[in-house]
C-alpha cells in the first residue's frame, strides 16, 4: 500500500515551483554558409528579434527503435535504433518579414525555387540550434527575487545538431480574420542533439541524448 502523502509534503518535494512551458528562449547563432551566399543576412539584430519572436519551440523526444524477433508463437523484443523527430518552431511574423526571408533564403540554398539545383555539402546548409527551458529567477529554486538584474537560469538547454529546414509554412490571408498577427511555423530535420544545463554546456559537450543526466545537468 502508498504511504499517506501530505500537501505540505508534496511542496518540499517541488521546490523548484515546477518548470513553466512559457519560460524559454530558441538562439540560432550562425546560418549556415549557403544561405549566406543565397542571400542571406542573419546578423545580431536578426537573431535578437528571433530570440522574441520565436512564440512556440519543443523540447525533443527521445525515441529508441524496438525490434521483433520471432521465437515459437512468441515474439520477443529487443532495442533497435535510435530516431529523432523532426523540430518545428513557430515563429510571429512582423511587418519587415525579415525573419520568414531569412528562412526562405536558407531553403534556396538547398534547392532552387527555379531549377533543382543547390548546395550539396551537409555541411554548406546545416547549423546548430538551442533551446533553452528557462527558470524564474536567477538560480534554480530561487528563494528570493533579485529585482537589480534581469537573468533568468536555464534550466536545461538542448542543441539541436546539424539542423535544416524542410518547411516554411503559409500563411492564410483572408478578410473575414480580425484582432489576429500573422505567425508561421519552420521544421527542421535533425541529426541528433546534445543536452546540457546551461547554453554553454550544450554548446561544448559531446553527452548525447541517452547518456547519463547526472553528467549532463549542471
Amino acid at each position: 500500500m502508498a504511504n499517506l502523502k501530505t500537501i505540505s509534503q508534496f511542496k518540499a518535494r517541488l521546490a523548484g515551483g515546477g518548470a513553466r512551458p512559457n519560460l524559454f528562449e530558441v538562439h540560432i547563432p550562425s546560418f549556415p554558409v549557403a544561405a549566406n551566399a543565397a542571400g542571406a543576412d542573419w546578423t545580431s539584430e536578426a537573431q535578437e528579434d528571433f530570440r522574441f519572436l520565436c512564440k512556440a519551440a519543443a523540447l525533443p523526444a527521445s525515441n529508441n527503435g524496438v525490434i521483433d524477433v520471432p521465437f515459437r508463437g512468441r515474439i520477443m523484443k529487443v532495442a533497435g535504433d535510435r530516431t529523432f523527430d523532426t523540430w518545428t518552431v513557430t515563429v510571429i511574423n512582423d511587418e519587415d518579414f525579415i525573419i520568414r526571408t531569412q528562412f526562405e533564403y536558407w531553403m534556396n540554398a538547398i534547392n532552387k525555387l527555379t531549377n533543382n539545383s543547390g548546395a550539396t555539402n551537409p555541411d554548406s546548409y546545416m547549423v546548430d540550434a538551442h533551446v533553452s527551458q528557462l527558470g524564474r529567477g536567477q538560480i534554480k529554486e530561487a528563494t528570493q527575487n533579485n529585482e537589480n538584474t534581469s537573468d533568468q537560469a536555464p534550466l536545461r538547454t538542448y542543441t539541436f545538431k546539424d539542423i535544416f529546414p524542410t518547411n516554411i509554412s503559409q500563411i492564410d490571408l483572408s478578410y473575414d480574420t480580425g484582432d489576429t498577427i500573422e505567425e508561421f511555423t519552420v521544421e527542421f530535420q535533425v541529426n541528433y542533439f546534445t543536452v546540457g544545463g546551461s547554453l554553454e554546456a550544450a554548446s561544448g559537450s559531446e553527452t548525447t541524448a541517452g547518456d547519463q543526466a547526472n553528467e549532463v545537468v549542471s
